[in-house]
């Protein structure tokens, strides 16, 4: 089976390392200076107490002649459109394909797109790109929770139980990526505004983040799903993840690079605009946030 992990950053590059281990075949896509420390000294994982290094087949989007059965997605959300078009030659109708990037209309995207069998998934792990080949992952934070049609969910789950990759399937998986983008979006945005990390947020911004998600939690019940609970659950995991911790979002505003604000704090605004629910520290932290991007 030959699989294809599109984006190696925090979440594609640890799925990779791990999948690399397997065997798999397997196809790392990635770019410039990461890419090319990769294809020299393979891709180093830093995590807490131990450091492991694997060899990557890694290319360039386009530099591959030939089929996959599965690909992953893992690059930012407002480059999932390009990177579909750039190896839709190597899939077809029976190619399984998932994005892992952060948002929760990314399904839909791929499906607009393509007749391949799209999955419906989401990941939850605190990890960036510490350097060029090197991936830093904190804590023990690492779920991959996906769904959608039976066997290509079964052939998913067999490919990350080979990887020893913990998951989760879900019959309700539009509710189960909603719950892991509460989080995301509210403390994305909020890390963002602030310029901090999530313990920072949590000890001297508790109250507004709260805000933040019950404004979540109220766009998500417009349009049908109820995801009341997971304010709190929210809340408990930015207690206990590592004070540092950092949202990719920040780290890309903090690096001047382009940001994923439309997927994770506008689309909250337009949703609750289109569903008739005010979101209004969303709504100013998105105009903030918005005038700093470049």
């Amino acid at each position: 089976m030959k699989i294809a992990v599109v984006g190696l950053g925090g979440v594609g590059g640890y799925i990779c390392a791990s999948l690399a281990k397997t065997e798999y075949e397997v196809v790392g896509f990635a770019r410039g200076e990461h890419l090319n420390e990769i294809k020299k000294n393979g891709l180093e994982i830093v995590e807490d107490s131990i450091s492991w290094n694997v060899k990557i087949d890694a290319k360039e989007l386009g530099d591959f002649s030939g089929y996959f059965d599965v690909v992953l997605f893992c690059v930012k959300s407002y480059d999932l459109k390009d990177a579909y078009e750039k190896i839709s030659k190597n899939i077809d109708f029976k190619t399984t394909i998932i994005s892992f990037s952060n948002g929760v209309n990314n399904g839909d995207i791929l499906r607009s797109m393509s007749d391949s069998n799209v999955l419906d998934g989401c990941i939850y792990i605190l990890s960036h790109v510490e350097k060029a080949g090197v991936i830093r992952k904190k804590g023990k934070v690492f779920a991959g929770v996906f769904g959608g049609d039976e066997e290509a969910t079964q052939k998913l789950s067999q490919i990350f139980e080979d990887a020893s990759l913990r998951y989760k399937t879900s019959n309700d998986i539009k509710t189960a990526i909603w719950k892991k983008y509460i989080f995301i979006s509210a403390f994305a945005t909020i890390t963002s505004y602030y310029d901090t990390t999530i313990g920072d947020i949590y000890e001297n911004h508790k109250d507004e983040v709260t805000t933040l998600l019950e404004e979540i939690a109220d766009v998500a019940k417009a349009k049908g799903l109820d995801i009341e609970s997971e304010i709190e659950k929210s809340l408990d995991t930015a207690s206990k993840v590592p004070y540092d911790s950092s949202t990719s979002m920040y780290l890309d505003f903090k690096n001047h690079k382009r940001v994923e604000l439309d997927s994770l704090t506008k689309y909250v605004v337009d949703e609750g605009k289109k569903l008739g629910v005010d979101t209004p520290l969303m709504k100013k932290m998105y105009e903030s946030l918005d005038s700093k991007r470049g």
